[in-house]
């Protein structure tokens, strides 16, 4: 039997003898103390199965997202092509509306010159003439413009309609007529002023006309006045042949 008198026989011994390690341990630490490199090693072994299922699950879920994100890239695509599409649509309906609304105006026009003599004769006169941009323009430079803008007598040129007529006295005098599908504000004032223009320019009476199948309903007030007359076109009239 070795003797032991010092901690540093001790290690000797222990390490002659390591199987008294061994006893020695368990004698001084407790079973859980004991156990703990064990389930340390279970416990990092675990840990690192946990680590590696959520590397492939986040692997997975990266492949997922950019799946997703070419998904959203291609939606992205395809919106702004149909964004495309639906601009120039848009803008061929518009185009398409304008035709159809040149055609319509142009159409109600027509008519409108077929019933002259009507519209004069509702406003209690007698046409006598349809007037030419002829003679508007002899009209023009038989008087004064100074002061009065280029683009007003260009307009006045190409009125819808202007009437020579005679009133009830038999004193011949004018008639302005405006002309659209509907007629407006705008329609209202152009045939006021060129009404105003005709007397200006002729020393005589002048009236303003506005035709149409229908018309706006805020010159109402105007038509109601007397500032100008309203000669509605049958909707007959206006069906294609």
């Amino acid at each position: 039997m070795p003797t032991i008198n010092t901690v540093e026989d001790l290690i000797a011994v222990l390490d002659d003898k390591p199987e008294w390690v061994d006893a020695l341990r368990a004698r001084l630490l407790t079973r859980e103390l004991l156990e703990l490199p064990e389930r340390f090693a279970a416990f990092a072994a675990a840990t690192n199965e946990r680590l590696d299922a959520l590397e492939e699950l986040a692997a997975v879920a990266n492949k997922r997202l950019d799946a997703i994100e070419k998904l959203v890239a291609v939606a992205g695509e395809r919106l702004d092509a149909i964004e495309e599409t639906a601009a120039a649509t848009n803008k061929r309906l518009d185009a398409l509306q304008n035709d159809v609304g040149i055609l319509k105006g142009a159409h109600a026009r027509n008519v409108a010159i077929e019933e002259a003599t009507t519209i004069a004769r509702e406003m209690g006169m007698r046409r006598t003439k349809n007037l030419t941009q002829d003679d508007l323009w002899d009209m023009i430079d038989s008087t004064d413009t100074t002061g009065i803008p280029t683009n007003e007598l260009r307009s006045f040129r190409r009125a819808d309609l202007i009437l020579e007529a005679t009133d009830s006295k038999g004193a011949t005098c004018y008639i302005a007529v405006e002309i659209s599908f509907t007629a407006n504000g705008r329609d209202t004032s152009r045939a006021c002023r060129n009404a105003r223009f005709l007397t200006q320019f002729t020393d005589k009476s002048a009236y303003a006309a506005v035709a149409g199948l229908r018309r706006d309903d805020r010159i109402q007030e105007a038509i109601n006045s007397g500032e100008v007359f309203w000669y509605q076109l049958a909707p007959e009239a206006l069906e294609a042949e």
